[in-house]
């Protein structure tokens, strides 16, 4: 996944699939570390697989999710209908959706703030430009 307003570039399935293969052995490494134990290179390119299987499955389901609804775009609600057979991802992707929608309200409120004061600034300026001009007339 990447972050919000970050364009997403498009790779090609051998790529990606090298990429998810890397990501796992990585992981597979840090539990092995932390759990004293070893995996297998063949048990991590079948975790690999897997993994690379299942995220297939859920990028078409999340596709017929917005589909269903008549809509071009995945949403939240999409993934979190996705997610719905585990309580606690479900969980997990509620609390982070509201953290991200709460952190994009205050953004939108800093905005908003900021562009009234810039506006009140401009006015009052444009209103000292005003008195200057209308002294100066009648200096003249």
């Amino acid at each position: 996944l990447s972050s919000p307003g970050r364009a997403l570039t498009p790779l090609s399935p051998q790529r990606l699939r090298a990429a998810v293969h890397y990501t796992v052995g990585r992981l597979c490494q840090d539990v092995a570390e932390d759990k004293q134990m070893q995996f297998s290179k063949q048990s991590v390119a079948a975790i690999a697989e897997m993994t690379f299987r299942q995220c297939e499955t859920f990028a078409k389901d999340l596709e017929m999710f917005a589909r269903h609804a008549k809509r071009s775009t995945i949403t939240t609600e999409d993934v979190k209908l996705l997610a719905r057979r585990s309580n606690s991802l479900l969980k997990y992707i509620t609390q982070k959706s509201e953290e991200l929608a709460s952190s994009n309200m205050e953004q939108k409120e800093k905005k908003k703030k900021k562009s009234s004061v810039s506006k009140a600034g401009r006015t009052s300026g444009e209103q000292e430009a005003t008195v200057s001009e209308s002294e100066d007339s009648n200096m003249a």
